[in-house]
């Protein structure tokens, strides 16, 4: 071969290795905006169409406002696909797309603050085989659905970025990367990267809004004379008032049984009936307890086939018949209901459409997981529990609830959600004041006594405060519809188990201090409402406490 030729050969083999192995032929790059930028990403105040992309709309700074947009356009050499074929040439197109997609990583002022490796549904597979480019939002006033805003949000407000990100002037660099899960994790070399300067302005906040606010008269609590750290308080109080920790609507602190800490924001106050969602679930348990204590139900051994016809159902195979209340109670009843799973059929979901939520339950097919050992989140069991309880207990789950669980707290102001039957939905929705979620609370704290009076059986507290999933690996553990957390401050752990409904809303009963911690919110569904309320335990209310 000549010297010329071969030099060519060898120039082109090594600058363009990519195109010349592909596994799939990609769109041709052809926008001249792409050519300038290929490998780079741009930084946009609006979601801009690439063939609508003009210079001028290329932002070099922005300020940080969320009533503004801010998107990005991504330019590679390649598609996706192409990119993690090099990393496992052995795999198909769709094996590499099962198990890769893009990693993204977010530096400010050059320190690296969040990876995340995209799960690998993000992305349509023909966009991820073809496209050369794509166009995300990060920030958008329309709120679209849109796998790069929930990015921005656990990078922003889950992982520190909100904090990096402080008063004043940054430089926000992204980088994008293929990554492939196999065995390990194994990231290949930069694809797109770019970054802007941004500015982050002061918000005005008043004194009011960061004191801590006063404990007024006749809560219905003891006051606490203990103690605590104002100047956290205050810290936490401006944080929430800056909207760095978002939606939340109250806080209550309970120490040796009294009042220590009462507040209240965005418009909420003591007499705000709280929205708790799955919060709810725990009252299913604690009134099945009160239920089998006085007999109107035997034990929560007992199985589905004792309450239900369960043959007159669909699906129906003789496991359904062996289901029992503690089964369905901590969540691993073998229906096939998994609400994290929109696939599964008894996902939640599905149910809250039909006439009859029961029905839906009990019509749900099993799986093959051993009853009482494989755990799934499944809401549409819980509705069974509270039909088991309203058929059992004496005039019904509605006036049992009232006299047997809250006239003893001395709850009267509440409300149910209810079934399409008119039945207490034990699924989630009851709605009471933060002062009397905390009662609950301090009910399980004082081993079922209230102002010497037993309320719930200490032995059904015990058994609900049992992780019956100590080999799980993707949560703490779980109990009687109480899930286990385990607190970090500093070197020292601090184990509660917790009521936890959607949008960060939390009955925190600490097992082995004197504590009990209500946070109320509104972030509904969005993927930052439980890291926040868990930032604000462990990094405000327990050191200012200590």
């Amino acid at each position: 071969m000549k010297p010329l030729i071969l030099l060519i050969f060898i120039f082109t083999f090594y600058l363009y290795p990519a195109q010349s192995q592909n596994i799939v032929t990609p769109e041709k790059i052809e926008n001249p905006i792409q050519k300038k930028y290929s490998g780079k990403i741009i930084f946009l105040d609006s979601a801009i169409n690439l063939d609508d992309l003009k210079e001028n709309n290329i932002l070099s700074s922005v300020t940080l406002q969320e009533d503004k947009n801010l998107s990005i356009h991504a330019f590679f050499n390649n598609s996706l696909v192409n990119y993690l074929h090099q990393l496992k040439p052995s795999f198909t197109a769709d094996e590499l797309l099962k198990n890769g997609n893009y990693q993204f990583s977010f530096y400010v002022d050059g320190k690296l603050i969040y990876k995340e490796n995209l799960n690998t549904g993000a992305g349509t597979l023909e966009s991820k085989k073809l496209k050369t480019a794509f166009k995300i939002p990060l920030i958008s006033i329309n709120n679209e659905d849109s796998w790069g805003r929930y990015l921005w949000m656990r990078f922003y407000l889950i992982h520190d970025g909100i904090d990096a990100l402080t008063n004043g002037n940054h430089i926000l660099k992204i980088e994008i990367r293929p990554y492939l899960k196999t065995t390990t994790i194994q990231a290949g070399p930069i694809i797109a990267e770019g970054e802007i300067n941004i500015n982050v302005p002061q918000k005005n906040i008043s004194e009011q809004q960061i004191t801590v606010q006063p404990i007024q008269p006749n809560s219905g609590w003891d006051i606490s004379k203990e103690k605590l750290n104002s100047e956290i308080i205050r810290n936490l109080n401006k944080k929430i008032a800056e909207e760095r920790f978002k939606n939340i609507t109250g806080i209550v602190v309970i120490k040796n049984g009294k009042l220590l800490l009462e507040e209240y924001f965005n418009h909420s106050g003591r007499d705000s009936l709280q929205d708790t969602r799955s919060v709810g679930k725990s009252f299913s348990s604690a009134l099945m307890g009160i239920a089998i204590k006085e007999n109107h139900i035997k034990n929560e051994e007992q199985n589905l086939k004792t309450f239900y016809p369960i043959e007159q159902f669909k699906n129906y195979s003789p496991k359904k018949d062996s289901v029992t209340i503690k089964s369905l109670l901590t969540m691993s009843s073998g229906f096939d209901g998994n609400d994290e799973d929109s696939e599964s059929p008894g996902n939640e979901e599905n149910m809250y459409p039909t006439e009859n939520w029961v029905k839906f339950a009990l019509d749900v097919p099993m799986t093959d997981n051993t009853i009482g050992k494989k755990w799934n989140y499944f809401t549409a069991g819980v509705v069974i529990t509270g039909d088991i309880l309203d058929k059992n207990v004496p005039k019904g789950l509605e006036n049992y609830a009232d006299k047997k669980l809250f006239q003893p707290l001395g709850i009267t102001n509440y409300q149910w959600q209810f079934t399409p039957q008119h039945k207490p939905s034990l699924a989630g929705g009851l709605k009471m004041r933060a002062l009397d979620f905390a009662k609950f609370g301090q009910l399980y704290k004082n081993n079922g006594v209230w102002n010497g009076k037993t309320v719930l059986d200490k032995t059904w507290i015990q058994k609900s405060f049992t992780n019956y999933f100590t080999d799980h690996s993707d949560f703490e553990g779980y109990g009687y519809l109480f899930w286990r957390k385990v607190y970090k401050v500093g070197d020292q752990n601090f184990e509660a188990y917790q009521s936890s409904g959607n949008g960060g809303n939390k009955i925190i009963i600490f097992t082995h201090i004197p504590v009990v911690i209500v946070i109320t919110a509104t972030a509904y569904n969005k993927p930052y409402g439980h890291s926040q309320a868990d930032k604000i335990v462990e990094q405000y209310l327990l050191p200012a406490i200590k």
